[in-house]
């Protein structure tokens, strides 16, 4: 019988921490905080984890060799039932999107879902492995801003080209105010995507190089207006993670290699937190980012990577 540990283990259940910050970040860009705002974050955990055991089960010959320990190659999870679980878990994330945002919902997480069994199944182990898994990120961001209203803030007509810009897209003018945020959060996903990559082998040195500059970018972007909130917690993601990758940079072996991806992981919190805060939300933004500590005790649990 399938322990619950061992499917905790499969879909890397700490590392969903780092998911509801896409939402809320989306929804706070786009102006469209509100009681649906809960029920999407709670579809993209849903639609993370399935892509977590799609990812298993699209990976069970190559992790035997390489990572033996994990629940399908140790015959902990049965590969049939982890396919299952994943498109289990699949179904249940676009079912709770539309019932929560409707048809506009729906039009990004059926994408989302899509972009995230593409990584899986065809472009992990590709050059467009990295620009695929920024690509689903992004689009997560942008799930939360899917609900947001058609037209400027306060529901008014701002122009013509708002206008048109809300009909040609699905969720209108919330989505073009939250793509900003929607690329740094994808940007983010780059680096730490392009590092994993390099979780086994180790890393030349160049790697390290461009995505700390790639982090660097990043925090500046999240930082926006002067504010102290913002500005505190994009500072501590860069901190964090830019020292972790900065010990690639000095040793480029495979065990640091893992590390600054764990901090990658357990650190887009706190960038989460600078975009919402960013926002106007500080006190919300300030909640996101406290998911990061918690996030780093769990890793010790249950590896994110």
């Amino acid at each position: 019988m399938t322990r619950l540990a061992d499917l905790a283990e499969l879909v890397r259940a700490p590392a969903a921490l780092s998911v509801p910050g896409d939402v809320l970040s989306g929804a706070a860009a786009a102006g469209a905080l509100g009681r649906r705002t809960p029920a999407l974050a709670g579809a993209s955990v849903l639609l993370y984890w399935a892509g977590m055991a799609a990812n298993d089960w699209a990976d069970r010959r190559l992790d035997a060799v390489e990572r033996p320990e994990r629940p399908i190659p140790s015959g902990r999870i049965h590969p049939a039932a982890a396919l299952g679980v994943a498109a289990g878990l699949t179904a249940a994330g676009l079912a709770v999107a539309g019932a929560a945002g409707g048809r506009r919902a729906t039009a990004v997480a059926v994408p989302l879902a899509a972009t995230i069994w593409g990584y899986d199944l065809l472009a992990k182990n590709t050059a467009a492995g990295p620009a695929v898994m920024a690509a689903c990120r992004g689009l997560d961001v942008l799930l939360g801003a899917s609900v947001g209203p058609s037209y400027g803030r306060g529901g008014r007509e701002a122009s013509r080209a708002a206008r048109g810009l809300a009909r040609a897209l699905p969720a209108g003018s919330g989505l073009v105010r939250a793509l900003p945020a929607a690329l740094t959060v994808a940007a983010h996903t780059w680096t730490v995507t392009a590092l994993s990559r390099r979780e086994v082998s180790g890393a030349d040195r160049r790697l390290p190089r461009a995505t700390l500059a790639g982090t660097a970018l990043v925090a500046a972007t999240a930082l926006g207006r002067p504010d102290p909130v913002p500005v505190a917690l994009a500072a501590g993601y860069a901190g964090r993670y830019g020292a972790a990758q900065a010990r690639v940079l000095a040793d480029p072996s495979p065990a640091r290699v893992r590390a600054a991806v764990g901090a990658g992981i357990t650190g887009l919190p706190a960038l989460q937190g600078a975009l919402t805060a960013r926002a106007g939300n500080r006190l919300l933004g300030l909640a996101v980012a406290a998911a990061a500590p918690l996030g780093r005790r769990l890793a010790r649990l249950i590896s994110p990577t």
